[in-house]
């Protein structure tokens, strides 16, 4: 579709939505019409669906990603929070929507190699739309050969846009890693890691992920993952300090709560700001449920309880971040804008641990974050918000007890949803599926994300919304340029 043509049929649809709807009064379920979604307003939202189908340029790009969150997880948090005629209203909002595949490969040295893996993991699919290129399984932005590939986070910082990464998880964690670090397995996470090989320092590597990321130097990092920034380097021109005092000798603005998080002013590359939230991932919204077999049959159906570990009370959630991220990294004096990843990353955790609850009360949490995101681009008007998932997982919607674990909750609607986890036994960790995954986008070139495309599609997506020259040269670890001289690029004290 040329721009011309797409713009004519926007401009239809505009003018088409401007008619007013006639005016329908919500029947109840049972009745005709009764579930529909569209009953009162029509297509009120055509004209933000018409900007949304121009291939135009963004000033901004923000991506966010649901770990783990498949059709299933939506449709379960949707069922829980808000009943199965309601709306999620942040997920269930964007107004273009597509399915993307997400299958990885096999690496060089495998008989298989080059050939799909049809059941990713994080690593695989990050790297996908970070990078626009295919992997395999526990590969941080590395190609099958081991060759490290540009991410879209280092390509925005040298074309000049601000960035930011953002998540629940710790910040060494496959999904945040994957736009700031190139490692060839995931767990290597500090320069203690055992698994870091040929690319640890101390082995003439570029690093550990947590190394790699005070390198990569995003202007805003917020997460959890604290317990390895106290590892101590082993290499290099910071040998001996623990990453977080190398990250305070350059220049990094360290927050640990919630008063830091709501106090910080500035983020830029004299002073980047790193959030450290926790030792490891942040607490979930609900406490845990404990599936059992049989579970998914119960007569009656648990409730979702507050769980006292989260951070909402002192001002640490998804949506907080977010917030502040956008807020940091929105410089309107500047001819550039930002890019941005959020990532709600225990949908996926408390599936792998059969945990409803867990994985209903982060799906919230990420919702409000997508809330926050799209709340800002209808506001700027030249934002791209793309929400998406990196793989599907297990989590099933049953019709009573199965053979696995489940467990059995009572909804908004006052009625059981069975859920089933099947791929496991108790206390193991259930199992991604390969499924592909629903993706929708709001804003500028929000057409890219229409029909079926595969992960991959969403970096030429995004490069292409930005102007990004991705042929730009991207070295590891990232070039200074012309902040080389200052202090924060020597070490100190």
């Amino acid at each position: 579709m040329t721009l011309a043509a797409a713009a004519i049929g926007a401009a239809a649809i505009v003018a088409s939505s401007v008619l007013p709807a006639a005016a329908v009064t919500q029947a109840s379920p049972d009745e005709t019409g009764g579930a529909v979604r569209h009953n009162s307003t029509g297509f009120g939202d055509a004209a933000d669906l018409a900007r949304s189908l121009l291939p135009v340029p963004a000033r901004n790009v923000i991506l966010l990603i649901g770990d783990g969150m498949g059709d299933s997880e939506i449709t379960i948090a949707r069922n829980y929070l808000v009943g199965a005629g309601g709306q999620l209203a942040g997920i269930d909002a964007l107004p273009v929507t597509g399915q993307y595949t997400t299958y990885s490969l096999y690496k060089d040295g495998d008989p298989l190699a080059g050939k799909p893996d049809y059941t990713p993991d994080s690593a695989a699919t990050g790297t996908g739309w970070a990078t626009g290129t295919k992997t395999y399984d526990n590969a941080v932005s590395v190609d099958i050969h081991g060759a490290a590939k540009k991410t879209l986070l280092e390509l925005a910082k040298v074309n000049g846009l601000r960035t930011g990464d953002v998540t629940t998880s710790e910040l060494q964690d496959a999904t945040p890693a994957v736009q700031v670090a190139h490692v060839a397995a995931r767990s290597c996470y500090g320069p203690d890691s055992p698994t870091c090989g040929a690319d640890a320092l101390v082995n003439g590597g570029a690093g550990s992920i947590s190394e790699q990321l005070l390198d990569t130097r995003p202007d805003v990092t917020l997460g959890g993952g604290a317990t390895t920034f106290a590892q101590t380097a082993k290499a290099g021109e910071w040998s001996g300090l623990t990453l977080l005092d190398q990250a305070k000798n350059r220049g990094y603005t360290v927050i640990t709560d919630g008063a830091g998080l709501a106090g910080v002013t500035k983020a830029n590359q004299d002073a980047p700001v790193l959030g450290l939230f926790a030792a490891g991932n942040l607490p979930t919204r609900f406490a845990p449920t404990v599936a059992t077999v049989g579970g998914s049959g119960a007569a009656t159906g648990e409730v979702c309880q507050p769980n006292p570990d989260y951070l909402g009370a002192s001002g640490v959630t998804l949506q907080k971040m977010t917030e502040k991220s956008i807020e940091l990294l929105n410089d309107k004096k500047s001819k550039k804008g930002f890019f941005l990843q959020v990532e709600g990353a225990s949908i996926d955790k408390r599936d792998h641990a059969a945990d409803a609850c867990g994985q209903i009360g982060e799906t919230q949490d990420f919702d409000e974050a997508v809330q926050a995101a799209l709340a800002f681009a209808k506001k700027d008007r030249n934002t791209l918000v793309i929400v998406t998932a990196d793989h599907a997982h297990s989590s099933q919607i049953v019709d009573g007890a199965t053979p696995g674990l489940g467990t059995t909750l009572t909804t908004f609607d006052g009625t059981p949803l069975r859920i089933s986890y099947g791929t496991s036994a108790a206390g193991g960790s259930q199992q991604h599926t390969g499924s592909q995954l629903r993706v929708a986008a709001y804003g500028p070139s929000a057409v890219g994300v229409l029909g079926l495309t595969d992960q991959t599609d969403t970096f030429f997506t995004i490069a292409n919304a930005l102007k990004l020259d991705t042929g730009v040269k991207v070295g590891w670890p990232l070039p200074k340029g012309a902040q080389a001289t200052k202090p924060w690029d020597k070490r100190r004290g």
